[in-house]
């Protein structure tokens, strides 16, 4: 079908949720996407962060399609052992304790939330300004920003938003605080790091009290930074960490992680998920993760991530770049969405704002350096 006959589609019968640009992609390949019309595309948006072992990855290709011809679906009811391996080494590569899955970042922080309210009954959930943490009800209310909250209150009561500010997180925490949740990275708002300080100042405020630290990692995480996780190179350890986004391979999976202590708190029936940790995503999951959890890979993010993050600084009208490995952005002077659009249809770049004034890059983390230089000439054009 042409974009036209689609677009006259979605008029009909699709609840108009989305503003989609007039391009249709067809197929997928590392970096590259290719439309119906066999135009080819440099991808530096990766699905949102979804696509980090790129597009269609041979090996996340191979398990999914192993898998399917075995056993798609039977339920959480049930033991299936790409589950019970995903499990075994998320918390092996991370916080030591259990895990549980769902089918998104927003369902992963849902059930962050539910996990703390469970744990410290009662208490408040501190939260900092700008950032998101999904569009589900409970997310929403986590996610301090009017725009999006207002056309949906009430929200869930219960979040109190913070500055991001060392001294006012301190002052927001106590006895009857449940927890404080943070994105290491915020990644809608903008791609603003949060500060070594702020992080260290929540981590001894929720030591004081017992209240629980959560890093929101949905973004941030899956070697997005250069490390398998923002927080290693923090300083500052969470007490539960939410994943989600590039953990499928490009399959729908979220996760939330617990630290050892926290790993009893559900017990059969508080929570659950009918599709979540499902055979096949969990394989296409184990796959992304043999690919990324490699110290050479997560290297060459850090080295791609300075030479595009130094390539951005120069571009016409741009602000310094702002991010962590290949999880970057940079003001401009002029409409980023504008600009945007404009990389898409004359450059066949595809990138993306997160404001108007704001363009937010999120390669593939096997993009090459000649990938990164090619985009960057594409973009230098659009700009100029």
């Amino acid at each position: 079908m042409s974009v036209k006959e689609l677009q006259a589609i979605e008029s009909s019968s699709v609840i108009p949720s989305y503003r989609r640009f007039p391009v249709e992609f067809v197929r997928g390949e590392g970096c590259r996407l290719w439309d119906d019309e066999g135009n080819e595309y440099l991808d530096f948006l990766a699905g949102i962060s979804v696509c980090n072992v790129g597009h269609c990855h041979p090996a996340v290709v191979a398990a999914v399609q192993q898998q399917v011809e075995r056993l798609i679906h039977v339920t959480n009811l049930f033991y299936t052992e790409p589950a019970m391996r995903l499990a075994q080494r998320l918390a092996a590569s991370s916080l030591g304790g259990k895990v549980y899955f769902a089918n998104s970042g927003a369902e992963a922080n849902e059930a962050a939330i539910k996990l703390c309210r469970k744990a410290r009954p009662g208490g408040e959930i501190v939260v900092i300004q700008d950032a998101f943490h999904g569009r589900t009800l409970g997310a929403l209310s986590a996610t301090p920003q009017p725009a999006k909250q207002d056309p949906f209150a009430p929200m869930v009561p219960g979040f109190v938003a913070v500055a991001k500010d060392p001294q006012a997180v301190d002052r927001a925490v106590h006895s009857g605080t449940s927890a404080v949740f943070i994105e290491p990275i915020q990644g809608e708002g903008g791609v603003y790091p949060i500060s070594a300080e702020l992080l260290s100042a929540a981590r001894a405020a929720c030591d004081r009290t017992g209240a629980i630290l959560v890093f929101d990692e949905v973004q941030s995480g899956m070697g997005r930074t250069g490390t398998l996780w923002a927080y290693q190179s923090t300083g500052v350890v969470p007490d539960l960490l939410t994943s989600a986004k590039g953990l499928g391979g490009g399959m729908p999976l979220g996760a939330l992680i617990t630290n050892p202590a926290l790993g009893d708190v559900f017990a059969p029936g508080d929570h659950g998920s009918t599709f979540a940790g499902g055979p096949v995503i969990a394989s296409a999951a184990l796959a992304a993760l043999e690919v990324i959890d490699d110290e050479s890979l997560l290297a060459s993010v850090r080295d791609r991530g300075a030479r595009l993050s130094k390539g951005l600084a120069k571009l016409p009208g741009a602000s310094k770049p702002r991010g962590a490995g290949l999880m970057l952005a940079v003001d401009v002077d002029g409409d980023a969405p504008a600009i945007v659009e404009r990389a898409l249809l004359e450059e066949r770049l595809v990138i993306n704002a997160t404001g108007p004034n704001t363009l937010r890059f999120l390669p593939p983390l096997i993009v090459s350096d000649g990938e990164v230089d090619e985009a960057l000439k594409r973009l230098d054009r659009v700009m100029s």
